[in-house]
C-alpha cells in the first residue's frame, strides 16, 4: 500500500460509531475524518462503512480491516508514547558556562533542581566569565549579564536586574553617607565590571566615573570587600541580599538607582539544539518568570 492515510480516522470511526464522535476524539473536523476515510476506501476498492442518516456501521470488509488495522494504531500509539518517554529521560552531560553571584546563588540551585528531575543527566557548571567558544568547549548555553555584542548567538532574557549601591555601616560612620551620586568622586568605590556608574537623577541618566582601592570581576569578592569597609559598591540588588538581611551592608543613594541591565541565556544559533539544553533553558525561563530583585 502506498499510503497509510485514513487508517487512524477509520479506526476512530469504527470505535466511536460516528464521524462527529471520531472527529472530537481526534481533535479535528468531521469533514476531515470523512474525507480521509473516503480516500482510504477508494484506495482499497471497497466500502468499509455502511452510512445512514442515523448511524455508521462496519461492513464485512470493514470489520475484517478493523481487526487488523486497530493493532497497527495501538502499536503506533505505544511507539509514540515510548519515544516521548525516551525524550524526557534525559542523559548525557549538560554543560553550562556562567559567572557572578546571581549565577552562583540563583541559577546554579535552579539547575540542581532540574537535575533532580532528570537523575540520568549530568551537569557541568563552569564558573567562567571569559568569552565562550561553544563548539570547541562543548558548551550548551551560557548565562551572561549586561550588553551582548555577539550577533551570532541567540539571547533569551532571563531576568531584568535593577541596581543598588551599598556600603558597610563602619565605612559610612567613618567617611559619611553620600546623598548625591556626584559625591562618589570623593569616596572609595569598589569597582566590578567598570568604573563608570550610571544613575537615574530625576529621569535623566547620570554617568559618574568612580575610583577606589579595590577592583574585582567577581561579585562575591566585591561584596566581601564592601562588608570589610573598603568602600561603596554598585551592583544588581540581589547580589547584596544576604549582606543586607544580616545588617553587614546598608543601601545608599536609593533614590538614584538605575534600572540596570539584564541577565541572559545565550546559545549558538544552530538548528538542532540538544534536547537537554532546550528543556533546561525552558526550565530556567519558567523558574525566573516571576523574578523580583
Amino acid at each position: 500500500m502506498d499510503s497509510f492515510e485514513g487508517i487512524i480516522e477509520f479506526v476512530a470511526v469504527a470505535e466511536s460509531r460516528g464521524f462527529s464522535a471520531a472527529a472530537k476524539q481526534l481533535g479535528c473536523s468531521t469533514s476531515h475524518v470523512s474525507r480521509q476515510v473516503a480516500r482510504l476506501e477508494k484506495r482499497l476498492g471497497c466500502s468499509l462503512l455502511a452510512r445512514s442518516t442515523r448511524s455508521v456501521s462496519l461492513t464485512d470488509n470493514g470489520m475484517a480491516y478493523y481487526q487488523q488495522s486497530k493493532e497497527l494504531v495501538v502499536g503506533l500509539q505505544q511507539a509514540n508514547e515510548q519515544i516521548t518517554l525516551q525524550q524526557f529521560h534525559l542523559s548525557g552531560t549538560l554543560r553550562v558556562s556562567a559567572a557572578g553571584g546571581f549565577a552562583e546563588h540563583f541559577v546554579a540551585p535552579a539547575l540542581m533542581a532540574f537535575g533532580r528531575e532528570h537523575p540520568s543527566l549530568s551537569i557541568d557548571f563552569d564558573v567562567n566569565s571569559n568569552v565562550v567558544n561553544f563548539v570547541e568547549q562543548g558548551i550548551d548555553f551560557a548565562i551572561r549579564y549586561g550588553d551582548l555584542n555577539d550577533s551570532n548567538l541567540i539571547a533569551r532574557q532571563l531576568v531584568k536586574r535593577p541596581m543598588m549601591a551599598a556600603a558597610s555601616p563602619d565605612y559610612l560612620e567613618q567617611f559619611g553617607t553620600p546623598n548625591n551620586p556626584k559625591q562618589l568622586k570623593s569616596h572609595s568605590c569598589i569597582i566590578s565590571n567598570n568604573d563608570h556608574w550610571l544613575f537615574n537623577n530625576n529621569g535623566a541618566y547620570e554617568n559618574i566615573k568612580v575610583s577606589g582601592r579595590w577592583r574585582s570581576n567577581n561579585s562575591n569578592i566585591v561584596v566581601n570587600a564592601c562588608e570589610r569597609g573598603l568602600g561603596i559598591a554598585y551592583m544588581p540588588k540581589s547580589t547584596f541580599d544576604r549582606s543586607l538581611s544580616s545588617g553587614r551592608l546598608v543601601p545608599v543613594l536609593e533614590s538614584f538607582w538605575s534600572n540596570g541591565a539584564s541577565s541572559w541565556i545565550v546559545y549558538p544559533n544552530r538548528q538542532f539544539l540538544p534536547l537537554r539544553a532546550r528543556l533546561a533553558i525552558d526550565y530556567l525561563l519558567d523558574h525566573f518568570s516571576d523574578w523580583q530583585e
